[in-house]
């Protein structure tokens, strides 16, 4: 930021920290950032300390002072171009994306990119950001192709650790609560029968099974089509995992999501639900999963997701009954419904106000950042 800037008279005004300083905070506030005032004046000090001389300097001034949540980064990138470069403050800004490695100059106003501008490459600022953070709280109703392939490899990457439950089979510990008299025996054996260590056992512990029960029909079809690519990751980052399609009827799909290309997994499993984008009966649908799976041993002491926007065309005394089968079965029920972030949002369909007594956990379920929330209150 070397390059003064010029008033309309012609005269030279030399870059006033106090005037940057409040002038970005308010370029920020009008984004939508929450910026306190303690931050604001942690960023005129930090200005202070480390100059006006350098770009880089300042970005990252702004950056470790005024920014409180890492989702914000994108809005921040966004008003630091644009406000910086408004201000003719003389330096250039490239955000590349680590994923897909695209890179956007802000050049100055004539825009020619050769240098005329009296900036050498060492004012270009390399500003990485990932668009994983960009697409956090997008909708995924609204996401392109593209979008969808970068969700996938997000959703590949979030860690799926169901809570344990304790285990009948019991495993060596140093201090365990019950002696393990064969093993004391046998390390005996080895020290001409002198018992020199006492061995003890104590109870193990195994991973709780997971079953997701995705809707399939058409109200949830913007949102199926994401939400089937978190079963697919959920079936094949980790076992005892089952996924079953909720429609008109009940569709088992945990063998056709356990292949490792999720193209060639999503399309056998979408082909096989004949229902697919259809209509819904939630309640006869998860009666038929109690009756057939549930009950009888996949829902006991299981963590159930049910993935649906609520709306039935059954009857709601058959939801209400079957939902108090599985969570009488199963350890914990979370319902994850995408409407439940639009502004005002009431569970009042039908379908939804009859689950809605029997559900353990009530959560979002219409972006990255949801699921992430998902995902930790499965391992709670």
């Amino acid at each position: 930021m070397t390059t003064p800037t010029a008033d309309p008279e012609g005269l030279s005004i030399q870059p006033d920290t106090d005037r940057i300083a409040v002038g970005f905070v308010h370029c920020l506030r009008s984004g939508g950032l929450q910026v306190p005032v303690s931050c604001s004046l942690r960023y005129r000090q930090a200005l202070e300390a480390v100059g006006l001389d350098r770009g880089a300097d300042v970005y990252w001034a702004g950056r470790a002072t005024l920014m409180t949540r890492p989702e914000d980064l994108a809005m921040y990138n966004a008003m630091f171009l644009a406000f910086f470069h408004q201000n003719g403050t003389g330096f250039k800004v490239r955000f590349e994306d680590e994923a897909e490695s695209a890179s956007l100059a802000a050049d100055d106003d004539d825009g020619d990119g050769d240098g005329e501008d009296g900036v050498g490459d060492d004012d270009v600022i390399a500003l990485r950001y990932s668009s994983a953070e960009v697409l956090g709280e997008k909708d995924f109703a609204e996401f392109t192709k593209a979008e969808l392939l970068e969700a996938q490899k997000v959703m590949a990457q979030m860690r799926l650790r169901p809570a344990q439950r304790s285990s009948r089979r019991r495993v060596p510990a140093g201090r365990g609560d019950r002696n393990d008299l064969r093993q004391t025996v046998r390390a005996a054996m080895r020290t001409a029968g002198e018992p020199l260590s006492l061995a003890t056992t104590t109870t193990g512990e195994r991973t709780r099974r997971l079953v997701l029960l995705l809707d399939v029909s058409g109200s949830m079809e913007p949102y199926a089509r994401v939400l089937i690519r978190f079963a697919h990751a959920a079936v094949v980052g980790r076992g005892r995992v089952e996924v079953f399609g909720l429609g008109t009827r009940l569709t088992r799909l945990t063998r056709q999501l356990g292949s490792h290309d999720v193209d060639e997994a999503i399309a056998t499993a979408a082909g096989s639900v004949a229902d697919w984008s259809g209509g819904t009966r939630l309640g006869a649908s998860i009666g038929v999963f109690n009756d057939e799976w549930g009950v009888r041993g996949m829902a006991r002491g299981s963590i159930v997701v049910v993935l649906s926007d609520g709306w039935d065309r059954g009857d709601p005394e058959e939801m209400s009954l079957e939902m108090e089968r599985l969570q009488r079965t199963a350890h914990s029920v979370i319902w994850v419904n995408p409407l439940k972030a639009s502004p005002g949002y009431e569970p009042i369909a039908r379908g939804m106000a009859a689950a809605m007594p029997h559900i353990d956990t009530f959560l979002e379920g219409h972006s990255l950042n949801s699921l992430q929330s998902l995902a930790d209150s499965i391992g709670a």
